[in-house]
């Protein structure tokens, strides 16, 4: 068990999703297959819920409605630093919401066809995804990449488990 206090584990997984933006977010199709696809984070909430923007028209929408289990990952490849968060995905097309979260870059994933479909705040294929998280699991590096490098080298050579990092857990309550 952690001895980690919760409010510093929430600040290290912030920390963490702050310095990675882009998410492997992982639905189930209707038929039991899984599908990972990456996701820009858009906000993160003070309780670890997280908004992506998506596409109405996309097949992650149907997947969601069928089975709203999600999880999100998050990968450092220069620090080795990652983030797991299993939850809940909502999807809304609240205009207010959107408004508060639109950014111009969404216009580089929304086509303009025209018309009021043309990637801006109001276009009706926005839709926002809420994954209000249940769980959070993470690695927050003990070293710097060189050091980590060097621990992982010494792992191969002695065939010992590199020590890269402290794993901490959230449960649903400490999200919360």
């Amino acid at each position: 068990m952690s001895q980690t206090p919760t409010e510093k584990k929430l600040s290290e997984l912030y920390e963490l999703i702050d310095g990675m933006q882009i998410a492997m977010l992982t639905t189930r199709r209707p038929d039991g297959m899984l599908v990972t696809r990456p996701m820009a984070t858009q906000k993160q909430e003070s309780d670890a819920d997280l908004w992506f923007v998506t596409n109405i028209e996309t097949h992650k929408i149907e997947e969601l409605q069928a089975n709203p289990q999600v999880s999100v990952a998050y990968y450092d490849g220069k620090t080795s630093e990652w983030v797991s968060v299993s939850g809940r995905a909502t999807v809304t097309q609240d205009r207010a919401r959107i408004h508060e979260l639109y950014a111009p870059d969404w216009k580089a994933w929304f086509e303009d066809e025209g018309g009021a479909k043309d990637g801006g705040p109001d276009d009706p294929r926005l839709a926002l995804i809420l994954v209000e998280a249940q769980t959070a699991h993470y690695m927050k590096a003990k070293h710097s990449r060189p050091v980590t490098l060097f621990e992982i080298a010494k792992g191969i050579l002695t065939g010992t488990q590199p020590d890269i990092g402290r794993e901490e857990r959230l449960d649903r309550a400490e999200l919360r």
